[in-house]
């Protein structure tokens, strides 16, 4: 299954292109202090490294949907109104079902119950620096939620973050 592009009032969520590499290096290694930019060959390495996930994953979009698995991976998040690519958000698989987890469970559960076999997907992003705080992940997030659960018949969407990350908090409130 190929995931189309999905359209919400300001964002498009769209499979990653070759051209998006300088800008997605930008908000994943550059912005966040993970590459030395004074030392060229740190900044070489890094961006080999980028440009070898951004390849994977533009095979990825093809390779699960000829094996008819569901589209995980990461998608662009670019501004609708003037074509800027802003971040990244993605579905990834949750390999064991969240309900092993106690608070999890139906209340009634005993406590050596085992949870049935469930559709269950993780849900992440990463929006850039400048973009922040304008309700861009909360955006993007939801799309890609009602995309999940109304094609998918998923019965359960799991995000997770450090405890001191307030803004991601309250983008999965």
């Amino acid at each position: 299954m190929v995931m189309p592009p999905i359209e919400t009032e300001r964002l498009l969520l769209r499979p990653f292109l070759p051209e998006d590499l300088d800008a997605i290096f930008q908000i994943l290694d550059v912005a966040p202090g993970d590459v030395d930019l004074d030392d060229p060959a740190a900044v070489a390495e890094a961006k080999a490294g980028r440009q070898a996930w951004l390849a994977w994953s533009i095979l990825n979009y093809d390779a699960l949907a000829r094996l008819h698995q569901p589209p995980y991976g990461d998608r662009a998040v670019v501004l609708r109104a003037s074509g800027e690519l802003i971040g990244a958000v993605g579905l990834a698989p949750a390999l064991l079902p969240f309900t092993q987890l106690p608070g999890l469970r139906p209340p009634d559960a005993a406590p050596d119950w085992l949870a049935p076999n469930t559709s269950e997907m993780g849900l992440y992003w990463e929006i850039a620096a400048d973009h922040r705080r304008q309700g861009y992940a909360s955006e993007a997030g939801a799309a890609l939620i009602r995309y999940a659960f109304d094609t998918l018949n998923l019965q359960r969407i799991v995000a997770t973050t450090t405890y001191d990350n307030t803004a991601s908090i309250g983008v999965m409130r």
